[in-house]
């Protein structure tokens, strides 16, 4: 039977509810593997760094993919508050703009950040045989699962990101088991949804729902008529404004289900996760809180604390409930990233979802930043 006709009885629902009945489990070797010497190495690093960006002027330029001016707020805090005196201006700004930003002012020889951090993954080898990044090997790099980073430390991931579906749990006492329950028709006109064809983790979503469930599927969530938006923050924030009860496209975490907005995901029924990579940009002015900033990042106190509970390292616990993400095959990391590389199918896959959803409308979220912002 081919996967798109074989339908998954009583969907193995997978949500929080019954993930948190799990035992703890810890890493993919089985055993807790962080000492106490791996913190003191680290933080130790981090001061003799924090002591040499200040030195150096205590400047930093990161670019980062993102939504919202304000997004990385809360990062940039976090830092501030750890290393004091060091000015980070963090540029949030789409991914698909900030790479080819960063193209051009490497053809115009005016690079401006220190550090690149994008959703679009392809970018990072490329660069890399280009000769255009600083390779560098925080301590504890080689507690980064080797799927998260280069093996020569050209770049490395520095969080989890993961996308599915959620819905307004103060309205919504029977939600969807899985995103194929969404073309039901309880949810008509209650949807809220990224464009898939303006963002390439929501389009590689999209591409598996496609697969999984047939465009059948495809054609009968248009007829949901879904509030399509530009940014995948917006998907949330149709939910928080009480606009829509379910809604497509969006990040969040099995871990936070207090609020009144539920992530999901289903067993045996996609969702998408990825590593979030950065590369400190050859030629950084600001090079060693550039590798500051890299270190704090990818350190095992900082992924540890991951709010989605999902670590691009091995030496972390994982919280009850939750499995290393790379164990979810339904997550479909390394697809994700073989998605990206290959830019033809990625363009036909969103030209496809154009004529079922029509074109994209509306402002980039972020504004319209220009050339050089950051600089």
């Amino acid at each position: 039977m081919s996967e798109h006709n074989n339908p998954i009885s009583n969907d193995r629902r997978h949500l929080l509810k019954a993930a948190l009945a799990a035992p703890l489990i810890l890493n993919s070797a089985g055993a807790f593997s962080a000492t106490a010497d791996t913190a003191e190495i680290e933080a130790e690093a981090l001061r003799k760094l924090h002591a040499a960006a200040l030195a150096e002027g205590g400047k930093l330029v990161i670019y980062a993919g993102g939504d919202t001016p304000v997004q990385q707020d809360a990062v940039k805090a976090a830092f501030q508050k750890q290393f004091p005196g060091i000015d980070i201006n963090i540029v949030v700004d789409y991914s698909k703009f900030h790479d080819v930003r960063l193209d051009n002012q490497f053809a115009t020889n005016s690079v401006v950040p220190d550090v690149i951090q994008i959703q679009t993954v392809q970018n990072f080898p490329r660069w890399k045989r280009l000769g255009r990044l600083q390779a560098f090997k925080p301590a504890g790099f080689e507690n980064i699962h080797p799927s998260f980073k280069d093996a020569d430390g050209a770049w490395m991931a520095i969080g989890v990101i993961a996308f599915s579906y959620m819905y307004d749990s103060s309205v919504v006492t029977a939600p969807p088991a899985s995103p194929q329950a969404l073309v039901n028709p309880e949810w008509r006109g209650k949807i809220a949804s990224a464009y898939p064809h303006d963002d390439d983790a929501v389009l590689f979503l999209f591409k598996r729902y496609a697969e999984a469930y047939g465009w059948d599927w495809i054609r009968r969530f248009a007829a949901q008529e879904p509030a399509f938006a530009r940014g995948s923050h917006t998907p949330r924030l149709a939910l928080t404004q009480q606009q829509k009860i379910v809604s497509v496209g969006g990040s969040g975490s099995l871990l936070d289900q207090s609020g009144k907005v539920r992530w999901a995901i289903a067993d045996g029924h996609p969702f998408l996760a990825w590593g979030q990579r950065a590369a400190i940009v050859k030629g950084s002015r600001n090079l060693s809180a550039a590798k500051l900033y890299m270190s704090w990042q990818t350190s095992r106190a900082r992924q540890q604390a991951a709010s989605n509970g999902w670590s691009i390292r091995t030496d972390t616990t994982t919280p009850a409930g939750l499995r290393p993400v790379w164990e979810y095959a339904n997550a479909h990391l390394a697809e994700f990233v073989s998605f990206m590389e290959d830019r033809a199918e990625a363009e036909r896959w969103r030209q496809t979802f154009a004529m079922y959803f029509g074109e994209v409308k509306g402002d980039a979220s972020p504004g319209w930043l220009g050339l050089h912002p950051g600089a």
